[in-house]
């Protein structure tokens, strides 16, 4: 089944699979409540890790299958003895969840690798997230910071859009977003909001069981907000000069329009404004943004009713 995910995944044109590892015995105990209680076979949250956790044999496999695919396996370890086995795996880099965020010890084991580390700021507010930030740098990390609402599913009064330029404008790195809303717009307003990275929950089905089902894209939803999101970068990094417009000129012959007569007049008439139209093409009569200057002028000569009107036609 993980294989199938992998699979659906790297189709979609993602740039990276991430995984959580969860060491039971390194990471947790017996008193660590459920978040949500939806085992009905594990007494405690220890328990599920237990079940649940993968041997090092099985990650290098769950590697070697993104590897093969050519889609980064990207993983968020929860203990330093993850990370341990993470660089075995070699990986690239590191994302580090919300919950981890005030761990300097395990961000000291990662910052010993010398690998970017990915951070995602759900539960920290500024003066926890300074600390932090400032400890990466004290060991040159290069990091990155994800805007992240720790809500199951993130409702859009919870999006905290507007956090993503403070960051940027506070720490002065990529920042990126990290989204339970279940709901492709939100990372693609994220984009456009500037964020850079994108992190979001997968499931072939929102109605399958799990205890984030319900806060994931699913597979065809992924590949919409892939198309979208680098659309949408490539918008960015394409500014429009609106002071210039010279691109246009031969649709601006087309399209723009020439003042016309919308019924017969003599010579010596007395132009009004209910006398006038506008036809295409531009460049056939007098422009159209002109009107205001024909208006009480008299007419030279006769025209019949959707001429043209020019210049050498009124006195």
């Amino acid at each position: 089944m993980l294989y199938s995910y992998i699979e659906a995944l790297a189709d979609t044109g993602v740039d990276a699979i991430k995984f959580q590892m969860h060491i039971a015995e390194a990471e947790s105990s017996s008193f660590e409540p459920f978040r949500i209680k939806f085992s009905l076979e594990d007494e405690t949250r220890y328990d599920y890790w237990k079940r649940m956790s993968f041997t090092f044999e099985q990650w290098q496999g769950i590697k070697e299958k993104c590897d093969v695919l050519g889609v980064e396996f990207l993983c968020s370890p929860f203990s330093n003895e993850a990370v341990n086995w993470l660089e075995k795996l070699g990986v690239k880099r590191y994302k580090i969840g919300s919950g981890e965020v005030n761990n300097l010890l395990i961000l000291e084991k990662i910052s010993r690798t010398g690998k970017p580390i990915i951070i995602s700021s759900g539960m920290s507010n500024y003066e926890e997230l300074d600390k932090t930030v400032e400890f990466l740098k004290r060991h040159q990390v290069d990091y990155s910071i994800l805007q992240c609402t720790t809500s199951y599913p993130t409702m859009p009064e919870q999006y905290g859009f507007n956090v993503i330029s403070e960051l940027k404008n506070r720490y002065h790195v990529p920042v990126g977003f990290s989204d339970h809303s279940a709901r492709i717009e939100t990372c693609i307003a994220a984009v456009a909001q500037g964020a850079t990275i994108l992190e979001f929950h997968a499931v072939f089905d929102r109605r399958q069981f799990g205890p984030d089902s319900s806060s994931s894209l699913k597979i065809d939803e992924i590949k919409e907000l892939v198309i979208a999101s680098r659309n949408i970068c490539q918008a960015i990094e394409n500014p429009v000069n609106k002071k210039e417009n010279a691109n246009f000129t031969a649709l601006k012959k087309i399209f723009e329009k020439s003042l016309a007569l919308n019924k017969d007049l003599k010579k010596g008439d007395v132009i009004t404004f209910d006398d006038l139209e506008a036809k295409k093409p531009k460049g056939y009569g007098i422009e159209a943004s002109r009107f205001q200057e024909v208006i009480g002028k008299k007419m030279r000569c006769d025209k019949k009713k959707w001429d043209f009107l020019k210049e050498d036609d009124i006195e």
